[in-house]
């Protein structure tokens, strides 16, 4: 029988409750000791000064208690740590990229998506890589939460049993992005799931909304403007055919943004960063393809 919804959330705030519950204890015992102390051997009420001896007794207490209160705490925590860290063996296994600053989801069959999509009722294993740097994902309803490293795989596991949609974010600062690497986790009944699963993707038209869906999906948007603004990185609209001064192998020299530049900025962000940016975008190779990679440059000639 699977972990639960409702247990892994009472398992996890119990944990809290648990340490945050003895924290506030041992906070207003030392407080109130404190002041006690204060008052009691107060110099007015004790000018003289006395040499007070050990107490054998009262050292054993208050190393004893401590002790054994960190072995539950252990104890408790590691209960539903083990949980978490053994997916059933008919999971089903998702797929998790993160890279700056969008999450990828992949499924057995091919399919990808954006968001999270998972059937009520069926354990999910999230396998997770990274591209780039370190992120975390982190779905709080669920309270799960597992770091995305570089050149490692990591895992976790839960157990969806309630149908709704819910938050998905990257709880480690990755960068100037950070705040936009949000998606979310859809819990679907197995009809609507299977149906999801099986869809297959409508290839996408040259321009357009198509254009800006393939751009938001992959996170261009959030250093890239259409409207000319500068933000992280340069904005699309009139750079087709603009002459632009970029850094490539640590050198200075002057470029035409054509098709052959863009495509190459897509695959190899780092051959020729435009000047006064940092050399911050993830490759979008293996994220986009060839059609893509198309529509996009379609959709940036015509940003006059």
């Amino acid at each position: 029988m699977y972990t639960t919804f409702l247990d892994r959330s009472a398992n996890v705030d119990n944990v809290m409750f648990f340490i945050v519950g003895i924290s506030v204890f041992m906070l207003v015992l030392v407080t109130f000791l404190m002041i006690f102390f204060l008052v009691k051997y107060n110099r007015k009420k004790n000018p003289v000064a006395e040499n007070i001896e050990g107490n054998l007794k009262l050292e054993i207490i208050w190393t004893v208690i401590p002790t054994i209160l960190v072995l539950a705490m252990f104890y408790y925590g590691w209960i539903g740590f083990k949980i978490m860290r053994n997916p059933p063996r008919d999971a089903m296994p998702v797929k998790v990229t993160a890279r700056m600053w969008s999450w990828s989801f992949a499924y057995e069959n091919g399919q990808k998506s954006d968001e999270l999509n998972v059937p009520l009722n069926r354990p999910v294993k999230l396998i997770i890589i990274s591209e780039d740097v370190i992120h975390s994902l982190f779905i709080p309803a669920f309270r799960i939460k597992e770091d995305a490293v570089p050149g490692m795989e990591t895992y976790l596991w839960f157990n969806p049993d309630k149908i709704g949609t819910y938050d998905l974010f990257c709880s480690e600062y990755c960068g100037v992005g950070h705040h936009s690497m949000i998606s979310k986790v859809n819990v679907m009944s197995q009809g609507d799931f299977s149906r999801w699963y099986a869809k297959k993707e409508e290839a996408a038209a040259p321009k357009g909304r198509d254009a800006l869906a393939i751009m938001k999906k992959n996170a261009c948007l959030d250093c890239h403007t259409t409207d000319g603004t500068v933000e992280i990185g340069p904005s699309f609209k009139g750079i087709f055919g603009k002459k632009e001064k970029v850094i490539t192998n640590g050198r200075e020299r002057e470029v035409v943004v054509d098709e052959e530049y863009l495509k190459r900025s897509l695959i190899e962000p780092d051959a020729d960063v435009v000047k006064g940016f940092d050399a911050i975008m993830p490759s979008q190779k293996g994220a986009l393809t060839d059609e893509e990679i198309s529509v996009i440059i379609e959709y940036i000639k015509d940003l006059k």
